[in-house]
């Protein structure tokens, strides 16, 4: 590195030395962590931060550079404002039911919803039982911007439980999903109709893994914030860098899931669902992929 004359701070550094600064004690890559179920198992209301901030040297809570992850947990008759410096905020209700209330407008959720809000007013979530709301929004990428969001992008949106399950169920039934790499549905909205994802900023996949399944490795530039919404004993996630000349993952890191638990996998990372248990297991990635596919920087790929 060389430094300009005094009074100025222009830096000039060797390509070698600067080309790739993702690394320990710079810019820190992103590490594997979960976060179990009993974070939210009981408590009073409140927002609960799934916060990496300080290993990712972000200014306030993020649990990716882009992405900040939290649980919700309401009481019953009580409400939380979901307060956030965001673009796009995407709610799955893992329990309970209620309604999002912002200004006149109003949204019912009941277990297994998912509903996505674009930038306003911060939403007030009240609940009719107990309950427990996994939101995710872009706040961390608007504060390293240094921007705020002027305009709504998309209209808030409520995708039902009821038409996700009967879907996914028709797509796993189809004759030709026998061949597919995942059974899966990739949330969309007709506001965003280059992107097809969920949000401008954030992607969302509503996805099954039948009993015996071991899925084929695959990687994205995007981070996944991963949200377990159903599973038995025997489900995990194998995650590596680097593949085996038969496709499968070299020495990989296992995540054993969690029903109601929640971990991240690194941006380029392989990864592979397997479920050893007896019964289907259901999941919830969220990602930043909206701004990737938008950026033409995704990269998505598939063993073999």
């Amino acid at each position: 590195m060389t430094q300009a004359p005094p009074a100025t701070k222009a830096l000039l550094f060797d390509y070698r030395q600067a080309a790739n600064p993702v690394r320990r004690g710079l810019t820190e890559p992103i590490p594997y962590r979960q976060w179990s179920p009993e974070l939210h198992a009981s408590g009073p209301s409140g927002v609960i931060p799934l916060d990496l901030s300080t290993e990712l040297g972000t200014e306030g809570p993020a649990t990716s550079p882009g992405l900040a992850a939290h649980f919700v947990r309401i009481a019953n008759g009580e409400g939380v404002k979901a307060a956030a410096r965001a673009t796009s905020s995407l709610f799955f209700v893992l329990s309970g039911s209620g309604r999002c209330r912002r200004g006149s407008a109003s949204i019912a959720w009941q277990q297994g919803d998912l509903f996505v809000l674009p930038a306003g007013d911060d939403p007030l979530l009240e609940a009719d039982a107990p309950s427990v709301l996994y939101w995710v929004n872009d706040a961390p990428l608007l504060t390293y911007l240094g921007v705020e969001p002027s305009k709504p992008r998309f209209e808030a949106t409520h995708y039902p439980a009821s038409w996700l399950k009967a879907e996914l169920e028709a797509l796993a039934a189809d004759p030709s999903s026998a061949r597919s790499n995942r059974l899966s549905l990739l949330l969309a909205n007709s506001d965003l109709p280059a992107t097809r994802t969920v949000t401008h900023v954030l992607w969302a996949m509503f996805g099954m893994v039948p009993p015996g399944d071991t899925q084929a490795p695959h990687r994205h530039q995007s981070v996944a914030l991963d949200l377990i919404i159903d599973c038995q004993p025997g489900c995990y996630t194998l995650v590596g860098t680097e593949l085996n000349d038969d496709g499968t993952i070299r020495n990989p890191q296992r995540i054993d899931w969690q029903a109601g638990g929640a971990f991240i996998t690194p941006p380029g990372h392989w990864h592979s669902h397997v479920n050893e248990s007896g019964s289907t297991a259901f999941l919830l990635p969220i990602q930043d992929a909206g701004l990737q596919t938008y950026l033409r920087s995704l990269d998505i790929r598939f063993a073999g």
